[in-house]
């Protein structure tokens, strides 16, 4: 006798029993029912054999299948086996509980006529036999079973293999739980049912997961996945012949998908929960019971590591709590997938949102305009939608960043740039998912995995259900309207286009901008959304530190604070909406001014803070006495820029001089103009207003009569009026006509020089020439200084002054004369320090000795800071001494 605790019923007279599980799925026996028949169940056509059919049940067969079932699952039994065949086939009673006191299952049915005795092989001698003879004679005497008149009411089923059209049959459900039997376990997330009443035969896999399966070779073999076979006992244990519900959820390529409820609980979930499953994306989605569930049945087994998560490690396994969970203020936003968040401890981080990918432009598209810039955000549709969905959301905001995981640094490939390692993570604000809400809008995509892809959002389900919402209502990348064309002019660095816009902007008083980047504490690049142009714009007022910079000869080194002056203007404006008052524009095309955020003026927020020093042209300005106070309180703080500042005693400017000293009596000038060979011109600052009066006054007057257009022949030499690119009249002279239409003029009062069409010259009005206030522009030479022959060179050099002291107003010394104009000294008005000098110690120029006894101090000044940039071989000493032993006409002999 053996007793076992599970039990699989064939038919009414055969049964599959199973020992109780020791570290795995036990070993099964069938037994069949010794001196007993009951019918046959239905089976389905044998494969290969074209005459076979489908046969339904005999009389009863279901309802004895039944019977026993009921009775049977989920019961232990025991059996005693009384013959075995030459086949292997063995017969035997079997009894309901642990030992043969139970009830005999063989009594029972023939008992409840559900079952007929084999007489033929009846032996005299054998009581149990003779017992089963004496039952089934009662069965018949009471009409029971088989033995009702006329064959009773018994069901004859004649089971639905196939259904044409599943899809349908699926649909025509609504989603309603169905009663169901379990007939068959293929594998532990794919099952065959019994729908009832119709006894529709369907196989149902399991909706948002799968289990290892049992792989089958070419040559008819199966061998299963490591834990396949104990998935499949998992829930074979539980589900098969029990009477279940199930949800059919949809039936996507001919496959079923569902969910099994048990009264003991849902097995989707149990399965995830034990490590028999992992979940699936693409079954995920139809998922009624919610998704979260499973998400969070597997994340259970995967901190437990059991069974197939044995081996898993956690893509942030290696990370601090700290690191994994934290809160950041929102600086940037980085294209349309990324912020830059500082963190409490002042760090910044590039924080990349899981699994979404930004919009994104084909290739053909993307080359199509080849002489055009590629400017990604406006090029792209739909990424500055992106990207303003994020700014106006988070820039300034704090979030809660939850990381997901870290993706690795990658090196480019054929088609893909190379990427460093990025910080992917769930971004929230006020409890809402940014990923979620941009891919609800439309406005990023989701990325899709390997399913052993572990690497992804923890909200990765609600990330494609946005997606879906996303493609059903057509909203953004989904849509089939035009996309949205941005035509933004950039007029960075045009000179030309920004002398146009100069005008308009200083009319326009406050402009409203949005600060796209941070060059510098001083210098911003703005987008002006009514204007749809993007400007560089420098703060007025103002002197910041410099950061470093590329110079032909190396790296500049940033002067202090400029970094932390650059990351001030950054946490204030970046990003953000500002208002903005044009005032001028430099020689680069850049435009000057002030920038005011919420109610703070930039410039007097950067004195406040230590980070900037007041510049004289502030004094013009309404901002100037608020300005001053500002860097006041600063200096006597001693903060940071004026940490190491002294008090310089009250001296006398002018010195006593004895015969034949140098004279150093520096006047103010403002520096209008720099040519290509280093000569330059200035306007005194003292007539500076009387410029500006005639100016006004003639244009006036200009306007009231305006002069007929192409009237006035230039002839060479002439003082004449001429309109300059910003549409504005000044005073010029004719230096050379070639054409009506090209016609050379010296602007007389600034000193730059332009070709331009005699329909754009006028006579001078009397009242105004140069009788009445002489040519302001005066032209000047650098004093001590040789300029390179080398054009680069040359350049270099002319590049670094216009920075320096080009409309700017500077204190300047007329050293001594020279064959065109004076050869003057240059300081800057707030450091004094020395231009020309400042040259020659970044190794751009060399040095002209002059053999004066009183210029003797100067040269030698001059001659030193040469030596020192010989010895560091900057610029144009980065060779060494080029020149030749004896080449006096450089001034230098070795």
């Amino acid at each position: 006798m053996m007793c076992v605790g599970y039990t699989l019923v064939l038919s009414g007279c055969a049964i599959i029993v199973r020992g109780q599980p020791r570290g795995g799925p036990p070993p099964e026996r069938q037994i069949n029912l010794s001196n007993i028949r009951a019918g046959a169940m239905a089976r389905r056509a044998a494969q290969g054999q074209p005459d076979s059919k489908d046969t339904p049940d005999e009389p009863w067969a279901f309802q004895a299948r039944e019977f026993l079932r009921k009775k049977l699952i989920g019961k232990e039994v025991c059996f005693t086996v009384e013959i075995k065949t030459a086949l292997g086939r063995e017969y035997g009673m079997v009894y309901l509980g642990r030992d043969t006191t139970g009830e005999n299952l063989a009594d029972t049915l023939v008992t409840e006529g559900l079952a007929t005795v084999r007489r033929e092989g009846i032996r005299g001698n054998n009581p149990d036999q003779a017992r089963l003879c004496d039952v089934e004679d009662q069965a018949k005497a009471s009409k029971k079973g088989l033995w009702s008149e006329g064959g009773g009411a018994h069901t004859i089923r004649d089971l639905k293999y196939t259904i044409e059209n599943p899809r349908n049959f699926v649909d025509s459900l609504h989603q309603k739980p169905i009663n169901a039997i379990i007939e068959h376990v293929r594998d532990g997330s794919v099952v065959r049912a019994l729908l009832l009443p119709d006894h529709y035969l369907v196989t149902v896999m399991l909706s948002g997961v799968k289990c290892p399966t049992f792989k089958r070779e070419a040559d008819g073999t199966e061998y299963p996945e490591q834990f396949a076979a104990e998935a499949k006992f998992f829930t074979e244990s539980r589900l098969l012949q029990r009477d279940v519900q199930i949800i059919l959820e949809s039936c996507p390529n001919q496959i079923i998908l569902g969910t099994i409820l048990h009264p003991n609980g849902n097995i989707t979930e149990l399965l995830l929960k034990e490590g028999f499953a992992r979940c699936v994306d693409w079954s995920m989605a139809v998922y009624t019971q919610g998704a979260e569930k499973l998400r969070a049945a597997e994340r259970s087994a995967k901190e437990r590591k059991i069974r197939i998560w044995k081996d898993y490690v956690a893509p942030t396994a290696n990370l601090d709590l700290k690191d994994r969970q934290f809160v950041a203020k929102v600086m940037q936003v980085v294209n349309a997938d990324a912020v830059v968040g500082k963190l409490n401890s002042g760090e910044l981080k590039t924080i990349h949102l899981s699994s979404i990918r930004p919009p994104r432009i084909e290739g053909e598209e993307k080359n199509k305009d080849k002489d055009k810039r590629f400017r990604p955000l406006y090029d792209i549709p739909y990424m500055f939608e992106a990207r303003e969905f994020l700014r106006k959301k988070l820039i300034g905001k704090k979030v809660n960043v939850t990381v997901d995981y870290i993706r690795a640094a990658t090196g480019p490939g054929e088609s893909t740039p190379a990427f460093s390692e990025r910080t992917c993570a769930t971004v929230t604000i006020g409890g809402i998912n940014i990923a979620e809400a941009l891919v609800s809008k439309g406005l990023a995509t989701v990325i899709r995995y390997r399913q052993d892809d572990d690497q992804r959002s923890s909200h990765y389900d609600e990330l494609l259900a946005a997606e879906a919402r996303a493609i059903k209502n057509g909203k953004g990348l989904h849509s089939k309207k035009e996309v949205p064309i941005h035509r933004v002019a950039d007029i960075s660095g045009e000179t030309q286009k920004a002398k146009q816009f100069l005008p308009f902007l200083q009319r326009a008083g406050r402009s409203e901008a949005v600060v796209e980047y941070v060059f510098s504490g001083s210098r911003l690049k703005l987008y002006m959304p009514k204007e749809t142009c993007l400007i560089t714009f420098l703060l007025a007022g103002i002197e910041c530190p410099r950061s470093s910079r590329n110079l032909p000869g190396g790296t500049q080194v940033a002067e202090p604070f400029s970094d932390e002056a650059m990351m001030f203007t950054k946490e204030l404006v970046l990003q953000r909406e500002v208002e903005v008052e044009v005032e001028s524009m430099d020689k680069a095309g850049n435009f000057i001014g002030w920038l005011h955020i919420e109610g703070v003026n930039l410039s007097v927020a950067l004195v406040e803070s230590a980070l900037s020093k007041v510049h004289f042209t502030a004094e013009r300005s309404a901002y100037y006495k608020t300005l001053v106070s500002a860097e006041d309180a600063c200096r006597l703080r001693k903060e940071k820029i004026w940490a190491n500042y002294e008090e310089k005693p009250v001296e006398e400017v002018v010195h006593v001089k004895e015969a034949k000293e140098r004279v150093a009596n520096y006047k103010p000038v403002y520096v209008t103009e720099i040519c290509d060979t280093l000569h330059f011109y200035t306007q005194d600052v003292e007539t500076g207003a009387q410029l500006e009066n005639l100016m006004e006054t003639m244009r006036a007057e200009i306007a009231a009569q305006p002069p007929v257009e192409g009237a006035y022949a230039p002839r060479r030499g002439d003082i004449c009026i001429a309109t300059f690119a910003d549409g504005e009249w000044y005073r010029a002279r004719v230096e050379k006509v070639e054409s009506p239409a090209r016609v050379h003029v010296f602007y007389i009062d600034y000193g730059n020089r332009e070709v331009v069409p005699s329909t754009r010259l006028a006579a001078m009005p009397p009242a105004f020439g140069i009788r009445t206030l002489p040519a302001q522009a005066t032209e000047h030479a650098f004093a001590y200084i040789q300029v390179p022959q080398d054009e680069d060179a040359r350049a270099d050099v002319v590049d670094c002054i216009v920075r320096d002291i080009q409309n700017s107003q500077c204190l300047m010394n007329v050293e001594y004369s020279g064959a065109t104009c004076p050869h003057v000294t240059i300081q800057f008005g707030d450091t004094k320090d020395d231009a020309g000098l400042g040259l020659v110690k970044e190794g751009l120029v060399m040095v002209e000795v002059r053999k004066e006894k009183h210029l003797q101090k100067m040269v030698t000044e001059y001659l030193n800071s040469q030596e020192s940039a010989k010895s560091a071989r900057l610029n144009i000493w980065r060779y060494g001494d080029f020149r030749a032993d004896d080449a006096d006409e450089f001034g230098y002999r070795r």
